[in-house]
């Protein structure tokens, strides 16, 4: 705040508005930092940023450092100019510039472990300090920082917080996507289901879409849970109509499934399968005595050729 504006109304209803300039308090270095997002939740494996907002409100320096206190070191993390991606380690206000914004990156490990635990807020400190008090300074990541101990550095900070959550990734293995058959037989075809996420899967269903008249069997026709790193078997059974003719025909198999209150989705599988021309019996047993005869026909007169 660099002025403000009096307003004085007189009992003879004149009116007079004084303008005053505020000097800062030079006694010591501090910036005021304001965050909008400074509680955000955060799935395992991903990114996100908080927006950070400087402004330069007592001292003479104009150089200031920026550090993060408390983070788990699973987590990575940088300073960013906001809007881009310049990466950022100090700031510098100048008289026309009090004000400086910049964003906090930070990347959550792709699974959850002693520090990072799903669920449980992580909370944390962003500190903006003057050059040479950062010299002075031991190392700031040698211990976990209380907010009276920050009070008492007289510096710039603001409280974060981010709560690890977790979600599923369904995977589906087919060892076998096409299937050659007779008319009359059944496709089996056999879907793995993995949970490869790091939260629990739920209500996992299954749509196949089918041509006219086919019908199908599904064991078991749900999963109602998958937990991370376990795998359930599914067997998809599917049959033609008799009067089926020959040819490809393409099944789509789709998967739906919800983990931690969010709807989850994976590749579907295309599966093929070929119908195989019908073949006669009888058609094929005559079809042999023809051959038969005219291979016995050719032997028959060419001895008796020989013969002569």
């Amino acid at each position: 705040l660099d002025e403000v504006i009096i307003s004085m109304i007189y009992g003879n209803g004149t009116q007079r508005a004084l303008k005053i300039f505020l000097q800062k308090d030079e006694s010591q270095d501090r910036v005021i930092v304001q965050s909008e997002q400074f509680s955000q939740e955060v799935d395992l494996g991903s990114s996100t940023s908080f927006d950070l907002t400087l402004e330069l409100f007592s001292g003479t320096s104009n150089m200031f450092s920026l550090e993060v206190v408390n983070l788990p070191e699973q987590i990575s993390r940088y300073f960013k100019s906001q809007g881009g991606d310049v990466r950022l380690t100090q700031v510098k206000f100048t008289e026309s510039s009090q004000t400086k914004n910049a964003a906090l990156q930070i990347t959550l490990p792709d699974r959850s472990n002693d520090d990072v635990v799903m669920d449980k807020p992580i909370p944390f400190y962003v500190l903006v300090l003057p050059r040479e008090k950062m010299k002075k300074l031991p190392k700031l990541d040698s211990k976990t920082w209380t907010e009276d101990e920050i009070e008492a550095l007289e510096v710039g900070y603001v409280r974060l917080e981010l709560v690890p959550r977790g979600k599923g990734d369904l995977l589906v293995r087919a060892p076998q996507l096409y299937h050659s058959m007779d008319a009359d037989k059944t496709a089996e075809v056999t879907l793995n289901l993995f949970n490869e996420g790091s939260h629990r899967l739920d209500n996992i269903e299954f749509k196949v879409d089918l041509p006219l008249n086919w019908s199908k069997q599904i064991n078991p026709e749900s999963v109602s849970k998958l937990d991370v790193g376990l795998e359930e078997k599914v067997l998809l059974s599917i049959d033609p109509p008799d009067d089926i003719a020959a040819g490809k025909y393409n099944i789509r198999v789709r998967f739906t499934a919800m983990s931690n209150g969010q709807p989850v989705t994976t590749e579907d599988k295309t599966i093929t399968v070929e119908i195989k021309t019908k073949t006669s019996i009888f058609g094929t047993v005559m079809i042999l005595l023809l051959i038969g005869l005219l291979i016995g026909g050719i032997v028959y007169y060419g001895m008796r050729l020989s013969k002569r």
